[in-house]
């Protein structure tokens, strides 16, 4: 009867049986009802004002993906209802996590649940799914060969951001800042006049990330390496951009641009060696960030 999570990781080269793992990765296999149903979110949404918090982060939204589809649309049609109920000085973070139900992901992109957010975070499987699911740039990519290339990345932040936040005042949404993060690199993405303090927010999830992973609480030079592109372009795109060329230095760990009215940044990650912990990092590098953020 008990509810559990069973994260089996392996390494590049690892063999099961005859098989060889071509990239370290992991399985994860869930008997979790509760969050399969997010059986709290009414709790949690009911007691907010007894405890006053400035901000809510929201995960498990993949763990109703195999759920029965009509079961499953009823309850995020509710989740989507206790959302918009908390109040709008409250800031609201949504981190995404791996789907494979491109109707599912739509639904919660366009329909229910991004818009009423202010800030979502996710990784590069998540943003490439989510770019296929909604017809978005490079969806006809089916895998990231390798560091996810950054021109590729940019695109689909603005696409979204453009496509599902409040780029204009007029529309109605709420989101107007993306987490993005990948094993070399980070990038944040803000409209612009909505959130201060990025440049430290990014820093503070990519340093999140090579300490946890290593199991220490500062990072160790002798146990990390440097993965990230120093030098890219900008985006595969955009006429200006695609001829600028971006590069970072130990000086200039951090790099910003500018596309319209939003804004990125950028940071290298100091990517461990021998990892000890990965479960619940994208996690704790979205909290972070979020720590080091200012909400306008």
């Amino acid at each position: 009867m008990d509810e559990f999570h069973l994260i089996l990781e392996y390494q590049t080269g690892q063999n099961w049986g005859e098989i060889e793992a071509p990239h370290a990765n992991r399985f994860i296999f869930s008997h979790d009802i509760s969050n399969g149903e997010m059986k709290m979110l009414e709790t949690l949404v009911s007691s907010l004002e007894e405890f006053k918090p400035e901000l809510v982060v929201l995960s498990g939204l993949h763990m109703m993906e195999g759920r029965e589809k009509k079961e499953r649309d009823k309850r995020l049609e509710e989740v989507s209802l206790l959302i918009s109920q908390i109040p709008n000085e409250i800031s609201v973070h949504l981190e995404l996590a791996s789907m494979t139900d491109t109707a599912y992901m739509n639904t919660i992109v366009g329909q229910q649940v991004l818009t009423l957010v202010n800030s979502i975070g996710l990784n590069e499987q998540e943003l490439l799914f989510i770019s296929r699911a909604g017809s978005g740039p490079h969806s006809s990519q089916q895998y990231w060969s390798g560091t996810p290339d950054v021109a590729m990345v940019s695109d689909i932040i603005f696409w979204l951001l453009k496509e599902y936040g409040r780029t204009d005042s007029t529309r109605d949404s709420d989101l107007t800042r993306i987490h993005f993060h990948t094993l070399s690199y980070h990038v944040i993405a803000i409209i612009d006049g909505y959130w201060n303090n990025q440049v430290a927010s990014v820093a503070a999830g990519a340093r999140i990330a090579g300490s946890q992973a290593c199991g220490t609480d500062a990072i160790d030079p002798t146990k990390v390496v440097l993965k990230s592109p120093m030098q890219f372009v900008l985006s595969n795109i955009d006429k200006s951009l695609k001829t600028k060329k971006m590069t970072l230095s130990p000086t200039n760990p951090v790099g910003i641009w500018h596309r319209e009215n939003i804004t990125f940044f950028i940071t290298p990650v100091l990517v461990c060696i021998d990892p000890i912990r990965t479960v619940g990092l994208g996690d704790s590098i979205s909290a972070e960030g979020l720590l080091y953020s200012e909400r306008q």
